[in-house]
């Protein structure tokens, strides 16, 4: 083994099984190849891209990862999944990923992750998946940057990740009793 290795403290498989489950997608079978990286939009802006995501996820690391700001920067606009060679479903994991971090209560790293938290789930909430464009325009009001990011719509309204209509899950009325079953639960704590 040499020097570089040694050094690495490797957690356990817990977090690895457990984000395979809720998530349904083989998080194991992730090779590094970086393509989930190389086309997500936003990528540049993230402390940790998708692959790094992953890998920290094979490793254990829950502390890194679900205190990620990158987990609630996600859009889930499925560019990674449709990248990956080896059908991991990645959004499907930054999803798992958000609901172990607020059922853990893992600490944000800034009130602006709340806030896209709150707009993301708002947006689930109505839609049973989310609706991008109202999600973003709900997270502007909420931070007051306007204009911050803005030259990153034409590409996404180009590339066809950005509709002006929503698409409703065929399971929207499940979605929403899940949300009022969390939201019952979280009373009774």
């Amino acid at each position: 083994m040499s020097d570089m290795t040694s050094n690495i403290e490797w957690g356990s498989t817990k977090l690895l099984r457990e984000v395979e489950r809720l998530s349904g997608a083989q998080v194991s079978a992730c090779y590094q190849c970086h393509k989930c990286s190389a086309g997500c939009p936003i990528a540049p802006d993230a402390d940790y891209t998708s692959s790094q995501i992953m890998r920290l996820v094979q490793l254990g690391a829950e502390r890194e990862v679900l205190s990620s700001e990158s987990i609630w920067l996600c859009a889930s606009c499925q560019a990674c999944t449709t990248r990956c060679p080896m059908d991991i479903d990645v959004a499907a994991v930054m999803d798992a990923l958000r609901m172990l971090a607020v059922e853990r209560g893992a600490r944000l790293a800034t009130k602006r992750d709340t806030r896209f938290g709150r707009s993301f789930l708002g947006s689930v909430r109505r839609h049973g998946r989310v609706f991008e464009l109202e999600m973003l325009m709900a997270y502007k009001l909420r931070t007051g940057d306007f204009f911050v990011d803005i030259d990153k719509a034409p590409k996404l309204f180009k590339r066809g990740k950005l509709k002006l209509f929503p698409r409703r899950s065929g399971n929207v009325g499940k979605v929403r009793r899940a949300f009022r079953r969390a939201a019952k639960e979280e009373r009774q704590r």
